[in-house]
């Protein structure tokens, strides 16, 4: 007599169950630390960069932190801009090496590559049109367009006398003026930028952020585990609207 098939695994409402949500590695590349976490887990964990960090010594790095680790897919957040899943300028505070590295073959897995600043402004995204600042070594950002993302690149345009936006509101702006001076450069930046773009809203993000005593007006504070929020969303977030064709 033939053994009777068991029944497909059913939800409560009798329909199919929902497959089971790969495992995604977020790794966010910073001018001072990668940061690693993975999905369905809380703990962020944080490896010293610099100048002296290659695309090499970070995959190796983040590689023997997760060994034991099971995970399907890696995103990775690059301090740099990103077209086509592909870093296309080198880091500014990393050493090079990073342009035509091969990630996929590096961790062996699939890897979506986005601009850090993107990645956070995803996982900060209300809706609307927001500008995304992300406020760390350098000086991220990105803007989302009623659900479209657009990585940016603000950093290195003239602000005022002779420096850049950066200049003023990335880590060498905080330690040449000071926390008050600071704080004034910013404010700034956020009202002209708000009224240049049109936007309903500007997102402060990154590790400085959190020196601001309140947000300027317009503006409100992100939170750095929102580069991890839009690490994750990368692997179910229709790539039309993140990568150009």
């Amino acid at each position: 007599m033939k053994a009777k098939r068991k029944p497909m695994e059913r939800g409560a409402a009798g329909r199919q169950a929902k497959p089971v949500e790969r495992r995604v590695l977020v790794v966010d590349v910073g001018g001072t630390n990668v940061k690693v976490r993975l999905s369905g887990s809380e703990a962020v964990h944080k490896i010293p960069s610099g100048r002296k960090m290659t695309a090499e010594g970070m995959v190796s790095a983040v590689l023997g932190l997760s060994r034991k680790w099971k995970y399907d897919a890696v995103s990775i957040g690059y301090p740099g801009m990103v077209y086509r899943n592909r870093p296309v300028v080198e880091p500014m505070n990393l050493a090079p090496g990073w342009v035509g590295f091969d990630f996929p073959r590096a961790f062996q897995r699939p890897v979506m590559i986005l601009n850090d600043a993107a990645m956070q402004a995803l996982g900060s995204y209300r809706g609307g049109k927001m500008l995304f600042l992300g406020l760390g070594t350098g000086l991220g950002s990105a803007a989302i367009w009623d659900g479209v993302l657009e990585p940016m690149e603000l950093a290195h345009l003239h602000y005022r006398k002779g420096r850049t936006f950066e200049d003023y509101l990335g880590l060498r702006g905080l330690e040449r003026l000071g926390k008050r001076k600071w704080r004034e450069a910013v404010a700034d930046v956020v009202a002209r930028l708000k009224k240049a773009f049109g936007v309903d809203e500007v997102v402060l993000g990154g590790g400085q952020a959190k020196l601001l005593k309140e947000p300027p007006p317009g503006a409100r504070l992100g939170d750095n585990a929102n580069a991890f929020a839009g690490g994750f969303s990368l692997w179910k977030t229709a790539q039309s609207n993140i990568f150009p064709r």
